[in-house]
């Protein structure tokens, strides 16, 4: 910014290195003094739920937008929520505020973190889960995880991130600062696809620490933050017997034989209906006699007896003593030495 000979401020349109830093001028009425000329209006719908609670709010609601010469009307038959803009609006973005604000309010945000939206840096995210999950049970499971136990993952979230955030639905309302909103929706967007949020509060928080410190400021931040690895494995699990894969062939196989076919073959067809009986029975006959015989070894099993085992080694000492011839003479020297010790 550059003030020139007449006191006028010139706006530059040089790049910036901190464009979060810079701070949005206030819009006033002496920049739009003739107001608006054509009436602009957003309407929406709330559930049965809400409407005990927008009743009562209702006359609140009035007196935040008459601030900005804007109308809201409340029907209850229908069920919609109406802004509208008159003749003395002077600030032609104020209408999506307003917008933003009875939709916040539709999705269950009261009314006090929703009035908040009209303000200049304040601005909302409405983020859609339902389809970033196919199977039911891993979106509630999922979104639980965002939420946490009593609410504490949700509530480490809205501290790093300077934003009200609540869950409800197929849907993730977020009211706050422009840069927290990015950092909430991917913060979302993760959890949902399978990242646990830990992951990205964490390195919230190391941001946070690195940004006091000069020294690392113009540095790369990756080294210090945490590090997501994936378990999932990618490839099918392999089968331990893997069947050889058959060749391919442009024909089609052989037809298998029929029943007749295997008659003829075996020449079984041309035999007489008592040649056949007869066949059948012999063949019967030799199955019985094999059963028959496996039945008698079966029981005869018990009676035959065990093998004996050999001599053993004590045994085997004592009879290669007897077969030795006894040595007189040593055991006379044997005695008399012993005595004469004595």
């Amino acid at each position: 910014m550059s003030d020139d000979e007449e006191g006028n401020t010139k706006i530059s349109t040089e790049p910036v290195d901190n464009a979060w830093a810079l701070k949005i001028p206030a819009f006033k009425p002496d920049d739009n003094p003739h107001g608006m000329v054509e009436e602009s209006s957003f309407a929406t719908l709330f559930p049965k739920y809400r409407e005990k609670y927008l009743k009562e709010v209702w006359p609140l609601v009035k007196q935040s937008l008459s601030e900005y010469h804007l109308k809201a009307e409340l029907d209850l038959l229908e069920g919609s929520m109406v802004v509208k803009t008159t003749r003395k609006t002077w600030d032609p973005f104020i209408i999506i505020k307003a917008r933003d604000m009875i939709k916040l309010m539709a999705r269950s945000v009261p009314f006090e973190q929703a009035r908040r939206v009209l303000q200049d840096d304040i601005g909302c995210d409405i983020i859609k889960i339902g389809g970033l999950v196919n199977k039911k049970d891993k979106f509630v499971k999922r979104r639980q995880r965002l939420i946490g136990p009593n609410g504490a993952t949700l509530k480490s979230i809205e501290l790093l991130t300077d934003c009200y955030v609540l869950v409800q639905g197929n849907t993730v309302a977020a009211l706050g600062p422009y840069k927290g909103l990015h950092q909430v929706r991917d913060i979302v967007v993760d959890t949902m696809n399978n990242v646990h949020p830990m992951y990205n509060i964490k390195a919230l928080m190391i941001k946070r620490e690195l940004m006091k410190d000069p020294k690392l400021a113009n540095e790369d931040w990756s080294r210090f933050l945490p590090k997501f690895k994936n378990k999932n494995i990618s490839k099918r699990k392999q089968p331990k017997v893997k069947k050889p894969k058959k060749q391919y062939t442009p024909f089609p196989p052989a037809q298998p034989e029929s029943k007749i076919d295997k008659q003829l073959a075996s020449g079984e067809y041309f035999l007489s209906q008592e040649q056949k009986q007869a066949r059948k029975q012999q063949e019967r006959n030799t199955k019985q006699s094999e059963s028959a015989k496996k039945q008698e070894e079966r029981r005869n099993q018990d009676f035959i007896p065990p093998t004996e085992d050999g001599p053993t080694t004590s045994r085997k000492r004592f009879a290669d003593s007897d077969n030795k011839k006894l040595d007189v003479n040593a055991l006379k020297a044997k005695v008399a030495k012993a005595n004469k010790k004595n």
